[in-house]
Formats: C-alpha cells, structure tokens, sequence
C-alpha cells in the first residue's frame, strides 16, 4: 500500500485547501484522492464519488471543486463540519470491490478524522458500510448499521422548503398551488420533489434522460406531463425551473430562454460557469443558490455522528427554509445575486465560528 502523501499543486488548484491526499493500493486498483479544503467548523464532511475519469487532472480538478461547495455547503446548512470530498478513479461496475473499499477506509483512517465520507455518485449505502469495517470516520450507512439510508428523503424535503422560501420572496406566499413547475431529472430526488409538489397542488412537467424514470413518475401521478429534453422544458410557460439532474444545467443559452420566475432545484454546481448568475439576475429571475436548498441530504447524513434519529434530522432539514429566506434578503440588501449572498453567508460562518478554535480550552 503507497504512502499518503499531501501536495499544493504547481497550478494553484489547491491554493486555498488545507491538504489534499493520494492514495493508491496497485493490488486493488485503488486511485483515490482526498479534498479537505476547510476544518475551520470542524472535520471536513463528503461524499466519495466513485468514477471513471479520463485523467488523475480531471479527478483532481473535480475532487478540489467538490470539497470546496462542501465547505460552503455545510457552514450556510449550520453545520459544525468542515469540507471535503473525495474521488475514486475507475468504472465502479467493473473496479468496485470488498478489498478496494477496504483499503480506502484504511487511508480515511489514517487521516485521524480530519475527513468523514459519505456516499455520492457511484457509491452506495452498502459500501459505506464495508469501508466503515477499517474506518471510524464513516456516515450514510445502511438503516441496519445504524445508519440514516437513503440520503434523498431530506435532500428532496429541504428543496421543497427552499422553493417555498423563494415562493414567498417572489411573489409573497409560501403556496405553491396552481405553480406551473419544471422538474429537470426525476431519480430519486427529482421524483420525491414531484411527490411533494403534487401534494402541494402544483402542476408538474418533467423531463429525464431516462425514459424508465418518466414512466415511473407518471404511473403514480398521471396527470404530470413528460417533454423530451431540458430545452423543452424551459421553453414551457414555467413559473419555477427545478434542475434535479447533473450538474452545469444553467448555461447562457438556457438561461436567454428561461421565462421561470424562480430557479430552485436539487442538482449540484447548476450554474455552467461564473457569470450565469448575473444574467439571472439581469432577467428578474430568482435564483435560490443549490447548495443552500440541497443541504437535506447532508444535514441527514451529519446526524448519524450523533446516533441517527430521523425526527431530529427532519426538524434541522426545516431550518433550509429561513436560510433560503435569509440568502435572498441579504441578496437584496446588497445589491448581489443569491449564490453571491450565499458564498458571503458561508465565508462569515467560517471566519467568526472558526476563529473561535482560536481560544484555549486547556
């Protein structure tokens, strides 16, 4: 098994984390790296997202940018939890295995608790709970282990409070009735979202890449209306947009169409590149930042270090609604976009709580 081994690369891609690990066991197969960019709230908290990248610079690019939206997503969700994410390379179909996800929680380990994983694309409940065999430092495992399970059940829930959120700051009521919504991705977050919304007596129009997945949403719930693409989607007389799909859903093209009022969803990273968000703002279109509305998942998962209670994690994955509300009123006061107000709320949160590490306990 190689060394771990922290680097700063050349490029400046890691300038602002605080350590950034390889890891690699050749008799697995295991390429593994590790992000912690943030402990200033506490160890660093993400998934480990098992995937066949096409170079170590991509996975490494992506394990950077992922532990950094951790950070800012656990500080604006009030977490006590820094940042950080990991990646493994290779196909999970054809590389996963007992022995690889063993050694890989033998290298979490080794970091002392500096990072806690979790699941993410790619990896399952299940595998957690092999990993946790060699790792302390383990959360979204298996309801039978302890754990909370399927980390969709609050991260759809807290969606639907930040919409709501957003509902009341665009047109003054928290009512979603007769809303006409475009839901972008129907898995598992996507389809218990339109759960929510058909309760809440919205209208509902979906798209996915899977035709499995429409199908799924129409058998319980007929009277929503499948359209063919994402572009079919915004070109419908929308009143709110909900990307529940991959990432980068929000491109300038898209946003030129867009006749949404309010953009709310589930999906990570939903706006393509920097400057997305202006033109949102330029178009009077609200924009509820995604890692602020999609914290439910991991305010879920964060709940297991203090012995899992669904209740519990219910009522923090509430709290997503005043935050949401908070964001857009700061956004307003000064003069910023939502996702600008967010990253300021979240940067606040790391300085003034994290300085506190400053003060001696003895």
């Amino acid at each position: 098994m190689a060394n771990v081994f922290a680097t700063n690369p050349a490029n400046g891609q890691a300038d602002h984390h605080e350590q950034v690990i390889f890891c690699q066991d050749s008799r697995t197969g295991l390429k593994a790296i590790i992000g912690i960019y943030s402990t200033a709230l506490g160890p660093a908290l993400g998934g480990t997202r098992f995937y066949p990248y096409t170079s170590e610079d991509e996975a490494l690019a992506d394990a950077l940018r992922l532990s950094t939206a951790m950070a800012y997503k656990n500080a604006v969700a009030g977490l006590d939890l820094g940042g950080g994410k990991a990646v493994i390379i290779g196909d999970p179909e054809q590389l996963k295995s007992e022995p690889l996800l063993r050694a890989y929680g033998r290298f979490v380990e080794s970091l002392g608790g500096r990072y806690i994983t979790a699941c993410d694309v790619g990896t399952r409940s299940e595998d957690m709970d092999i990993i946790a065999r060699e790792c302390r430092y383990v959360t979204g495992r298996t309801v039978a282990n302890g754990g909370a399970g399927d980390s969709s059940v609050l991260t759809a829930l807290g969606v639907m409070h930040g919409m709501r959120a957003a509902a009341q700051h665009a047109w003054g009521s928290t009512s979603l009735s007769g809303r006409l919504v475009g839901v972008e991705g129907v898995g598992k977050v996507g389809h218990r979202l339109v759960d929510h919304l058909i309760e809440a007596g919205a209208e509902v129009v979906i798209c996915d890449v899977s035709a499995k997945a429409v199908d799924a949403v129409r058998v319980q719930h007929p009277e929503v209306r499948g359209v063919a693409d994402i572009d079919a989607l915004a070109a419908e007389n929308l009143d709110i947009l909900s990307p529940c799909a991959l990432s980068g859903t929000l491109t300038d093209e898209l946003t030129a169409n867009l006749t949404a009022r309010i953009v709310c969803g589930g999906a990570n990273n939903q706006l393509a590149h920097p400057g997305v968000e202006k033109s949102l703002a330029d178009r009077g279109i609200l924009y509820a930042p995604d890692y602020v509305v999609n914290a439910g998942g991991v305010i879920q998962v964060a709940d297991e270090l203090a012995g899992f209670s669904f209740e519990r994690a219910k009522a923090a994955c509430e709290q997503v609604f005043a935050t949401t509300a908070k964001v857009l009123a700061i956004a307003d006061s000064d003069g910023v976009p939502p996702s600008v107000a967010a990253d300021r709320l979240a940067e606040r949160r790391m300085a003034e709580v994290g300085r506190l590490r400053g003060i001696w306990l003895g």
